[in-house]
C-alpha cells in the first residue's frame, strides 16, 4: 500500500511597522517582539518591510558620511550577524532590511533572510532611488527554503516592474517575499495617490474612521488593490506583502500587511493603523493549476526578443521616482 506524501505547506507571518529613523537597537527591540509571538504562533517565516533595521524615507537626505555610518557590510555587519542568530535560536526564517555597504564609495537598499539552519542570502533592490550613493543590485534572489518551498525577493519598486515577478517566477519562486515602504506617498498618479496629513495620524485613537478611511482608500489599500495581487495571479506564486505603517520622515506609511495565493485572493491582511503582524499557511496544492502557472507554460519566448532591447525611453529609477 503506497502512503500519501503530506501536502507541503507553510506558516508564514508578514509585518508591518514604525521604524524609527536611523534606530537600529529599537528597531531591533521591535523585530525580536516580532519574532517571539510569531514562533509562538507556530510560523515558519517572518518577512519584515523593508530598510526595517535602518529606518527609510531619512535616507535621502543623508550627507555621505552620515549613509557610510548607517550603513553595514553583509554578511559580517552586526544586522546581519544578529539576524541569523535569531533565525536559529527561534527556528524560522526572517527576512529584514538595512543599508548595506557597497563597493566604490557606493550602497545598497538590502534585505536580508536568514534560514534556522544557518544559511543567509542577500537581495539588493534592482530598482532604487533612495540617495545619489545607493546603487541598484544587477541579480536575481531565489532560493530553497526548509519544507521545500522556493521562495524570492523583490523589494517595493522591484514589484512594480512586471518583468521582475516573472523572472522570479520562470527562476522556480513559488512565494515572493515583497518587503515595502508604501502608502501615502508624494505622487502626480491620477488616481489620487498622495500624503495623508499628519495630524490624521497623530489624531488616530480620536478619529479611527479617518485614518481608516486613508488607509482603505486610494493612498493606501486601494491603490495597491490595482496592482499588486496580479504579481501573484499572474506568475502563480504565493505573495508575501509586508510594509511600514505611520509616520516616515515627511510621509506617512499605510500599513496593509498582506498574504495572497496564487490566484490574487487574500489569504490574510491588517488595515490597523499601527504595529501589526498576520498570519497564513501556504498550501503548496494550489501551485499546481494556478492561472499564471499555465499562461507561464503558454509563453513563446521567441517572439520575446523586444523586451531585452532598448527602446530609447528607458530612465533610472531615480529620476522617474522623483518626477513623481
Amino acid at each position: 500500500m503506497k502512503t500519501r506524501k503530506k501536502p507541503r505547506s507553510l506558516r508564514v507571518a508578514s509585518v508591518q511597522m514604525e521604524s524609527a529613523a536611523g534606530d537600529k537597537n529599537a528597531n531591533f527591540a521591535k523585530i525580536e517582539r516580532f519574532v517571539k509571538r510569531a514562533a509562538a504562533r507556530g510560523a515558519q517565516m517572518i518577512v519584515f518591510p523593508e530598510c526595517c533595521v535602518t529606518g527609510y524615507w531619512f535616507i535621502r537626505n543623508l550627507t555621505p558620511s552620515q549613509l557610510a555610518a548607517l550603513a553595514e557590510p553583509f554578511p559580517d555587519g552586526p544586522s546581519t550577524q544578529r539576524i541569523i542568530q535569531l533565525a536559529k535560536r527561534f527556528r524560522l526564517t526572517i527576512g529584514v532590511g538595512f543599508i548595506e555597504t557597497g563597493k566604490g564609495g557606493f550602497y545598497h537598499n538590502t534585505y536580508v533572510v536568514a534560514l534556522p539552519d544557518g544559511r543567509i542570502y542577500r537581495h539588493r533592490k534592482l530598482q532604487s532611488f533612495e540617495h545619489a550613493l545607493i546603487k541598484s543590485g544587477s541579480e536575481f534572489t531565489v532560493f530553497d527554503l526548509p519544507g521545500g518551498f522556493r521562495a524570492g525577493v523583490l523589494i517595493c519598486y522591484d514589484n512594480n516592474v512586471n518583468e521582475n515577478g516573472r523572472i522570479a517566477a520562470l527562476m522556480g519562486a513559488e512565494v515572493i517575499l515583497a518587503p515595502h515602504q508604501t502608502g501615502g506617498c508624494r505622487s502626480k498618479n491620477p488616481h489620487r495617490m498622495g500624503l495623508i496629513d499628519r495630524k490624521v495620524w497623530d489624531n488616530r485613537r480620536k478619529n479611527p474612521a479617518a485614518i481608516r478611511r486613508e488607509f482603505l482608500g486610494d493612498k493606501g489599500r486601494g491603490w495597491l488593490m490595482r496592482w499588486l495581487p496580479s504579481r501573484a495571479h499572474d506568475n502563480g506564486v504565493f505573495l508575501v506583502f509586508a510594509n511600514g505603517v505611520g509616520v516616515d520622515d515627511d510621509e506617512i506609511r499605510t500599513g496593509n500587511a498582506m498574504v495572497f495565493d496564487p490566484y490574487g485572493r487574500i489569504l490574510a491582511e491588517t488595515h490597523q493603523a499601527g504595529d501589526a503582524m498576520v498570519f497564513a499557511d501556504l498550501d503548496a496544492s494550489l501551485l499546481e493549476g494556478a492561472t499564471g502557472r499555465r499562461w507561464i507554460a503558454s509563453r513563446r519566448p521567441e517572439l520575446y526578443g523586444m523586451l531585452t532591447r532598448r527602446t530609447g525611453r528607458e530612465r533610472d529609477t531615480r529620476e522617474l521616482r522623483f518626477k513623481e
